[in-house]
C-alpha cells in the first residue's frame, strides 16, 4: 500500500500530534459524557447553596469577623451555612447574609467543633466549592503551562529528530543523463554491481565498499552522478547536507545521526549521499561547547559507519569540495574506501552539454556547437548550463524570437569576463588612452608569447574592471611547464609594463594582475620546485609537518622571480613598441578589436623588433617600475585563465595545477 504523502518522512510528528489529540478527546469525553441522574438535595441548605452558585455577591457585601459568628452560633440565630474554600457563608433567621473569611481554614474548625458539641436543633450546615468537589483537571490546571511547555519541546525534539525523506527505488537520473565525467562513471561501476547484489560479495568473502568519497570542482555534477548511481543501482536514496546535522540544541545532531542510519537500514538497499560532508569538519580541542558538540556528531558517524555489515546494502556517499577539511579518521580505509575525482568536461562533452542544454530552449539552427565548446575550456557544466541560459535571456531582452549565436557568444563573455554595465559614467582622455595601453600591453604579450588565444581586447567596462582582455586556454591542459607559467606571470605583468613604457609610471588598475601574478610565483616556489634559487622544499610539506617556518625566503625568492619576469616582460613590450602603438590607437578609435587583429600587428614587425634584448630597454622606465600613481582608476582587469594555478597542491597529485 503506497503511503501518503504527508506521512512520508515525518512518521514521528504525525503520531505525537495524533496521540496528544487522542488524549484531549478522551478527556473532554469525560467531562462531557452525561451522568447518572441524581435526587435533587431538598431544604434550606440546597436552597443556600443554589443561592450561592448564582451569585455570592449577597453575603460578600456584608463581611464580619469571627466574633459575630461565635456571638450567632451561641444566640442561636443562624438559619444555614455553608463552608466554602476560604470563607464561611452565613444566612440568619432575620434574612441577613453575610461572610467570614477563612484563609487558613480555622474559622470552619471552630464551626464544626461548635456544630458538633451542640444540644438541640442544629441549622443546616453544607459544602460549597471544596478540593473534594472540583474535577480532577482543576487541581493539575496550576500546572499546565509546564505541562504545556514539556509537551511542545517532546513534539519539537520528535519533529527534530524526524526520519528523512527517502527517494524509493532511485532518482529518475541515469548516467546516460550525465554528460562527461567518464572516469567517475567508469570507478562508479562497482558500486553499482554490489548495491545490486550484495550478496554475491559476501560469499566471496570480499568486502564491498561502505563510503565514496566524490571530489571536484563545484558545478562539476557530483550532485547529479550520485542521484544516477541510485537510479542505476535500483536503490533508495537519502539526499542531506553536512550542515543538516549541526543544531543548536544539545543531541540533536547525534539523534540525526542514528535516524539517518536507521532509515537506511530498514530501506536497504539505499545510498546515503552527504553532499557538502565537509560541513561535518573535523575533531578539534574542546575550547568551546559547540566544539564538543561537533566532536560528538563527528564520533557518533564514525560509529554508525563501523557498525553496520558491509553486506546490509547501505552505501554512504559523501561529496566535497574540500577534502582537506575531512576529519582523517573519517576517509580512512574501511569507512571512505575510495575517493573518485569529477573532472572538468572535456571538449567534446562541452559540445555535448551545449546542445543538451540548447534543445531546451528556442534556439536558432546552425549553431557552432564545436566553437562554443573551444571558448569554454575550463568551464564546469553548471557554468555552460548557466551560458545557455544567460543567451535566452539577452534573446527575450532584445526581443528576438529564437537564440542565435550572437547571443551565445555575448553569454559566454559575460561568464568570463562579467556583464557589461549600463550607465557608466565617461572617462577622461588621459584615463581612456590609459586603460587603451593597458589592456594593448596584456594582449600582445599573451599573443607574443602563445599564452592562450587572444580573442578580443575592449577598453569598455566589463563587471568590475574598466578594460578586459579576453584570453582562452587553447586546450585542455593538466600539466603547465615551467615555461607556460613564465609566460603567463610576464602576461599578466604586461599591462603595467605597457604603462611604465608609455608614462613612466603605473596606476592602480594592475592591482588584480599583481596578486595573480603573486599567486602563482608563491606557488612556483613554495610547491612546484621552480624557483629562481633551485629550492626544492614544499612550505605546503613543512606546514602537514607542524614545523615552525620563516617565509621571509619563499617570500624573498618570489619576489625576485618576478623581478626578473617583469624585466623580461619590458625588454618584450620594447620590441613590440609598434604593435603596441598601433593597438593602442585602434582602441582609442573603436574601443573593441578582435583577436586576430593583434596577431596581424604582431606578425607586421621589422625583424629586427625581435632581436632587442633587455638592454634596449629605457632607463628611465627601469629606475622608476616601483612608483605607485595617483591615478583615478580604482578598479582591476578580470583575466579568464583556466585552469588557474593554486597555491595550495590537489590531491591527485603535485602536477595538476
Amino acid at each position: 500500500m503506497k503511503i501518503p504523502r504527508l506521512l512520508q518522512g515525518r512518521r514521528g510528528p504525525v503520531l505525537s500530534i495524533f496521540l496528544l489529540l487522542l488524549i484531549t478527546a478522551s478527556v473532554a469525553y469525560w467531562q462531557l459524557r452525561p451522568s447518572a441522574p441524581s435526587t435533587p438535595a431538598t431544604g434550606a441548605a440546597a436552597s443556600m447553596l443554589e443561592a450561592l452558585q448564582d451569585s455570592t455577591e449577597p453575603w460578600q457585601t456584608n463581611r464580619r469577623d469571627l466574633s459575630v459568628l461565635m456571638g450567632d452560633l451561641r444566640g442561636a440565630t443562624i438559619a444555614s451555612a455553608a463552608l466554602g474554600k476560604d470563607a464561611v457563608y452565613v444566612n440568619l433567621h432575620d434574612g441577613l447574609r453575610y461572610w467570614v473569611p477563612d484563609q487558613s481554614g480555622r474559622v470552619a474548625g471552630l464551626l464544626l467543633d461548635h456544630y458538633a458539641q451542640g444540644s438541640g436543633e442544629l441549622f443546616p450546615l453544607a459544602m460549597f466549592q471544596t478540593d473534594a468537589e472540583k474535577p480532577f483537571y482543576m487541581v493539575l490546571l496550576p500546572y499546565s503551562p509546564i505541562a504545556l511547555l514539556l509537551i511542545g519541546a517532546a513534539v519539537f525534539f520528535a519533529m527534530k529528530t524526524r526520519s528523512f525523506e527517502v527517494q524509493r527505488k532511485g532518482s529518475g537520473v541515469t548516467f546516460a543523463d550525465v554528460i562527461g565525467a567518464a572516469e567517475a562513471k567508469q570507478a562508479l561501476r562497482d558500486v553499482t554491481a554490489y548495491l545490486r547484489d550484495p550478496a554475491a560479495y559476501a560469499r566471496l568473502g570480499a568486502r564491498p565498499p561502505k563510503g565514496v568519497l566524490l571530489t571536484g570542482e563545484p558545478g562539476t555534477g557530483k550532485t547529479q552522478l550520485a542521484k544516477a548511481l541510485a537510479s542505476e543501482s535500483n536503490a533508495s536514496f537519502i539526499q542531506v547536507t553536512g550542515s543538516d546535522f549541526s543544531s543548536m540544541y544539545f543531541g540533536v545532531g547525534i539523534q540525526k545521526v542514528k535516524a539517518l542510519f536507521r532509515t537506511a537500514r530498514k530501506q536497504a538497499p539505499c545510498i546515503i549521499f552527504i553532499d557538502e560532508i565537509d560541513g561535518i569538519g573535523k575533531r578539534s580541542e574542546q575550547t568551546r561547547s559547540s566544539d564538543a558538540e561537533s566532536n560528538r556528531i563527528i564520533n557518533q558517524f564514525l560509529a554508525e559507519m563501523d557498525g553496520f555489515d558491509g553486506a546490509a546494502g547501505v552505501l554512504v556517499l559523501g561529496a566535497t569540495n574540500f577534502p582537506n577539511s575531512l576529519d582523517p579518521a573519517l576517509v580512512r580505509e574501511g569507512r571512505f574506501d575510495r575517493s573518485i575525482a569529477v573532472g572538468l568536461p572535456g571538449l567534446d562533452d562541452r559540445e555535448a552539454l551545449f546542445r543538451l542544454y540548447a534543445g531546451k530552449i528556442t534556439a536558432a539552427a546552425g549553431l557552432d556547437f564545436p566553437q562554443l565548446a573551444r571558448n569554454t575550456v575550463g568551464l564546469t557544466p553548471a557554468a555552460i548550463a548557466y551560458i545557455v541560459n544567460h543567451a535566452a535571456l539577452l534573446a527575450a531582452r532584445s526581443g528576438a524570437k529564437q537564440v542565435d549565436m550572437a547571443h551565445f557568444v555575448d553569454a559566454v563573455e559575460t561568464c568570463r569576463i562579467g556583464e557589461q554595465p549600463s550607465g557608466v559614467t565617461p572617462m577622461s582622455a588621459t584615463d581612456r588612452k590609459r586603460i587603451a595601453v593597458h589592456e594593448a600591453g596584456h594582449a600582445l604579450v599573451a599573443a607574443a608569447l602563445n599564452v592562450g588565444r587572444v580573442e578580443k581586447v575592449t577598453i569598455l567596462p566589463r563587471g568590475q574592471a574598466l578594460g578586459v582582455t579576453l584570453v582562452t586556454p587553447v586546450e585542455d591542459k593538466r600539466l603547465h611547464m615551467y615555461s607556460e607559467l613564465r609566460n603567463r606571470i610576464q602576461m599578466l605583468l604586461a599591462g603595467r609594463g605597457a604603462e611604465q613604457l608609455y608614462f613612466h609610471e603605473v596606476s592602480s588598475g594592475a592591482g588584480q594582475d599583481l596578486q595573480e601574478a603573486s599567486k602563482i610565483a608563491l606557488s612556483m616556489v613554495g610547491a612546484l620546485g621552480m624557483g629562481p634559487r633551485g629550492s626544492l622544499l614544499s612550505l605546503q610539506a613543512v606546514r602537514d609537518a607542524h614545523l615552525d617556518s620563516d617565509p621571509r625566503e619563499a617570500l624573498e625568492a618570489a619576489d625576485e622571480l618576478l623581478q626578473q619576469l617583469n624585466q623580461e616582460c619590458l625588454a618584450l613590450l620594447q620590441r613590440l613598441k609598434p604593435a603596441l602603438d598601433h593597438i593602442t590607437e585602434r582602441l582609442l578609435a573603436v574601443e573593441t578589436v578582435p583577436g586576430e587583429e593583434v596577431l596581424a600587428a604582431i606578425e607586421r614587425l621589422p625583424a629586427q623588433h625581435h632581436e632587442a634584448s633587455v638592454s634596449s630597454i629605457i632607463g628611465h622606465a627601469l629606475n622608476s617600475i616601483d612608483r605607485v600613481a595617483a591615478s583615478a582608476m580604482d578598479s582591476t582587469d578580470s583575466f579568464e585563465l583556466s585552469p588557474m594555478v593554486s597555491s595550495e597542491p590537489e590531491d591527485d597529485g603535485p602536477t595538476r595545477l
